[in-house]
């Protein structure tokens, strides 16, 4: 039985491995409480809701003049 004569390097590997994990745009979902762009499954990072409930408190982001 053949066995290989080099091992393959990790970044080899990992191409081979990760070529299936790119995120894709449409699988995007639009958040329902601001309408911003999210993963589905997750909490909005831009709100902090999930499914219409307010999970993470987000501080507000102050303008510097």
């Amino acid at each position: 039985m053949p066995n290989p004569k080099r091992r393959h390097s990790n970044s080899r590997t990992g191409k081979r491995r990760g070529g299936h994990k790119k995120v894709k745009i449409s699988s995007l979902n639009v958040c329902s409480n601001c309408g911003s762009l999210k993963m589905p499954h997750t909490v909005c990072d831009v709100c902090g809701y999930y499914k219409g409930v307010p999970v993470l408190k987000i501080k507000e982001k102050s303008k510097k003049e």
